[in-house]
């Protein structure tokens, strides 16, 4: 059976198409307009196995924020399609993922429910790039897992440089991701009796 989704979201602010295959290769074709977040999204899918498009048109002639946050969205509404009632999928999974000075360490818990918990080293510098306001990351994931329905949790207990901060974070979920969402042939059943919150 195919594990894929598909979501197109339009608002004033921004177009967004989102394609997600979870048994793929790591084939992305992004385009946000963002060109780190494009990079973010690439490493997603490099690390989670995941063949990624992402096609979005934003109003960056005021900032960056819708853009992200509405391609986060679409994202997280896409893995959810993807992943069906989520049956004999392991769930859970976690990944560290060093980067030179830095280390990210993220906790997945494919549920059905949305939570984040996220911690990162204060003092970051504001902008990776010409446009990546790093305030945006915990953005990004929170958005990512109000309609994907995962509880994330990140922490960063260290770093100096903001793009290997943001990086390793992106590379760790992706990870654990890939292994939460990984069919287990001996699991048979959906993954939370809690339901939804």
């Amino acid at each position: 059976m195919s594990r894929t989704g598909r979501i197109e979201r339009a608002t004033k602010e921004t177009k967004v198409l989102v394609e997600v295959d979870l048994d793929g290769t790591g084939v992305a074709d992004v385009s946000t307009g963002v060109g780190f977040f494009d990079h973010m999204l690439d490493q997603l899918a490099k690390h989670g196995l995941f063949d990624l498009t992402v096609r979005t048109e934003g109003d960056l002639h005021i900032d960056s924020h819708h853009t992200m946050e509405d391609t986060a969205l679409a994202l997280g509404a896409a893995f959810r399609e993807a992943l069906g009632d989520r049956a004999g999928i392991r769930r859970f999974a976690d990944a560290k993922v060093p980067l030179d000075e830095a280390l990210a360490e993220v906790t997945v818990d494919v549920s059905g429910r949305p939570y984040l918990v996220h911690s990162e080293p204060e003092g970051m510098a504001p902008i990776i790039g010409r446009d990546y306001d790093t305030t945006m990351t915990r953005h990004i994931f929170e958005s990512f897992v109000a309609q994907a329905r995962v509880a994330l949790h990140i922490h960063v207990p260290y770093g100096r440089n903001a793009h290997h901060i943001v990086e390793a974070q992106f590379k760790a979920f992706a990870r654990a991701l890939r292994f939460a969402t990984e069919s287990d042939p001996r699991v048979t059943w959906v993954p939370s009796t809690k339901g939804v919150l």
